[in-house]
């Protein structure tokens, strides 16, 4: 029993370790990534649909100036902790979001649909069952700084 409770107490230590330092850091203990998701992109006018709410999350916003909105995003998803953007077109936004502590990779995607006046976004977890809310929080994130 008690070297689990050491275990335990290590995994505890590191993490707050990471969790709590001063700087921002993209290391990671591990490197779970998993494999690209087949159904990225757009495919007659609208991003896939999620697999499982369990861990992807999905929204549409409207948009006046989709363009313009999705350079917005664009900005501040670039911005996000750990987040590294792999395409970019007008009207298309692909990244990459990798988690602190064990390299979980999420992948975002933002699509400017002029026709519909509305912007798509997709965040979907690569690897696991649920992702404790991760790919909701970062959609509303930046649902929020459309609003700033």
């Amino acid at each position: 029993m008690i070297p689990l409770r050491r275990l335990l107490l290590s995994l505890a230590l590191a993490w707050l370790v990471l969790v709590a330092a001063p700087v921002p850091a993209r290391a990671s203990l591990l490197h779970l990534e998993g494999p690209v998701p087949e159904d990225l992109g757009v495919r007659g006018g609208s991003l896939a649909a999620c697999p499982s709410p369990a861990h992807c999350a999905r929204a549409t916003w409207s948009s006046a100036d989709p363009a313009a909105d999705l350079a917005r995003l664009a900005e501040a998803a670039a911005a996000l902790e750990g987040t590294s953007v792999v395409e970019r077109t007008p009207t298309y936004l692909h990244a990459t979001a990798t988690s602190r502590l064990f390299g979980f990779v999420d992948d975002l995607e933002l699509y400017a649909d002029a026709a519909a006046g509305q912007i798509q976004a997709r965040s979907v977890s690569r690897l696991g069952d649920s992702d404790l809310g991760v790919n909701a929080h970062r959609l509303e994130e930046l649902r929020l700084a459309l609003r700033d």
